[in-house]
């Protein structure tokens, strides 16, 4: 058995043969609230191998670089190795979770413009809200990088947000977190799932996404195939 190096809420790491390259391991725990509410969705591993290999294929055709090389197995990735920079990237297109509560809105409201937000990445903290100050500041990214994770962001935005309007689905918010390779490049890492996503029925709204589990709405597994439908027709 190859060596475990990391295990998160949602996937585990093992090392390879070639030490730029890892297996990604998808989980079926879910939790919530930093961890704070736990559980499982039945197969959820395999639907988000199977979404985030969609995407990332569909982004690297679209010129954004990534760590995937390739999916493995139901729940397996091969992945570059990187060093992933301690922050995680929002990009909000409508106002929903945190933001309308924040903003005081009613969730769906539509933004003028994309808005990025930039957490430091850590659970102990509750992924505290920081600026591209910060991140010079306690040496977590350069200003240079966090101008191509905006950057890269608005892009990945803009090339999701058309792909899923051609599939009924309004992209309302979306998580990145983004990696260093060996060559010193900042490349797309982690995954793109409806764990890390909100992601609604055009027509209905119906929320097709981790808010099922976070609010208890129940149809969680159902709504996590119906992405796989919208996105590959199966």
């Amino acid at each position: 058995m190859a060596n475990m190096l990391y295990e998160g809420k949602a996937k585990k790491i093992f090392e390879t043969d070639n030490p730029n390259e890892v297996v990604i391991y998808y989980k079926d725990d879910a939790t919530a609230g930093n961890g704070a509410k736990k559980g499982t969705i039945v197969d959820k591993g395999i639907m988000n191998n199977t979404i985030t290999s969609f995407f990332f294929d569909l982004l690297g055709k679209n010129g954004i670089p990534h760590h995937q090389i390739e999916k493995l197995s139901d729940r397996e990735a091969l992945c570059k190795k990187v060093t992933i920079i301690p922050m995680e990237v929002v990009t909000r297109n409508i106002a929903a979770g945190s933001l309308a509560t924040k903003m005081g809105v009613e969730e769906g409201y539509v933004l003028a413009r994309p808005i990025v937000e930039f957490y430091y990445k850590d659970d102990a903290l509750n992924d505290p809200m920081i600026n591209a100050d910060y991140a010079e500041a306690f040496k977590l990214a350069t200003d240079a990088q966090v101008a191509e994770l905006k950057a890269m962001a608005l892009k990945i935005n803009d090339i999701l947000k058309a792909f899923l309007a051609e599939r009924k689905v309004r992209l309302i918010d979306f998580k990145l977190e983004f990696g260093v390779d060996k060559d010193g490049k900042v490349i797309l890492a982690d995954e793109i799932t409806p764990d890390t996503s909100r992601l609604w029925d055009w027509d209905t709204n119906e929320k097709l996404d981790k808010d099922r589990f976070r609010r208890d709405l129940g149809n969680i597994e159902e709504a996590y195939q119906e992405i796989i439908k919208r996105l590959t027709g199966k």
